[in-house]
């Protein structure tokens, strides 16, 4: 097991989320009703991001007996975006800032040599969007590490 096909969110508004990352690029395949998708899906370049609704995501978990949920605050989990170049990240940070993303680290030099920063979703999730002059792709846009 040396693979992840699918990280799935959790969303307090789907139509809402929807929006939001339709607005910054994501491609989506939606399930249900268009204006309240019981379920979307992006397709990425090497990966799928997946919308689910919070409490039947929670459910899905364990029925009986779902794990709570958290009312804000870092989960402890972040998704990244690994950009080629210092102007994509700026490029990137400018389109999330002009469809309401809370930028929570301006774009910046960082302490391991590389260039980027964080905002945030609708939902809280904290988002990085980096650039390391080190890196490499695949021919699927996969950083090579």
């Amino acid at each position: 097991m040396n693979r992840i096909n699918l990280i799935g969110l959790g969303v307090r508004d789907i139509a809402k989320s929807l929006k939001f990352y339709r607005d910054i690029g994501f491609e989506a395949s939606v399930t249900g009703d268009e204006e309240q998708p019981t379920i979307v899906f992006f397709n990425n370049e090497g990966s799928k991001l997946e919308l689910f609704p919070l409490e039947e995501l929670a459910k899905d978990i364990n029925e009986e007996n779902p794990p709570e949920l958290s009312k804000g605050g870092f989960s402890g989990i972040t998704l990244a975006y690994n950009a080629k170049s210092e102007a994509e990240v700026n490029d990137i940070f400018q389109m999330v800032k002009s469809v309401g993303a809370e930028v929570v680290k301006e774009a910046q030099a960082l302490s391991w040599g590389g260039y980027g920063g964080y905002f945030i979703d609708p939902d809280g999730y904290y988002w990085e969007v980096a650039y390391g002059a080190v890196w490499e792709f695949d021919e699927s846009n996969m950083l090579i590490i």
